[in-house]
C-alpha cells in the first residue's frame, strides 16, 4: 500500500515533498507523518511537540479533506490516499 506525503512551506523546507511511502495495512495517519518526518529532527520539531502531539498551528488534509490534528491518532490511511502538512498560512 503506497501514500504520498505533502509537505509546504516551511516544511517542505525541512522534509521535501511529494513523499511516497510504502505502508502496511490499518497505519495511523499521526503515526506515518512521524515516521516521515522522523528523518529530519528540526522537520520532525516544527511538526510536533516535546510529547509528540502535533504542534496547535498544524493545518493536515487527507484526500482534499481537513482533518482536526486531534483526531488524526485516530484516523487511518489508506491506499492511494494524499495526505498534506501545512503551516500556518496567513494572507490578505
Amino acid at each position: 500500500m503506497t501514500v504520498r506525503i505533502r509537505f509546504f512551506a516551511r516544511f517542505r523546507e525541512l522534509l521535501g515533498t511529494d513523499i511516497v511511502v510504502a505502508v502496511p495495512k490499518n497505519k495511523g495517519l499521526t503515526d506515518l507523518i512521524k515516521d516521515v518526518a522522523s528523518r529530519n529532527k528540526e522537520g520532525y520539531d516544527a511538526i510536533f511537540d516535546e510529547k509528540g502531539a502535533f504542534r496547535e498551528f498544524v493545518i493536515l488534509m487527507q484526500n482534499g479533506r481537513r482533518l482536526e490534528t486531534s483526531d488524526a491518532p485516530e484516523i487511518k490511511v489508506d491506499d492511494g490516499d494524499e495526505i498534506a502538512v501545512f503551516p500556518p498560512v496567513a494572507g490578505g
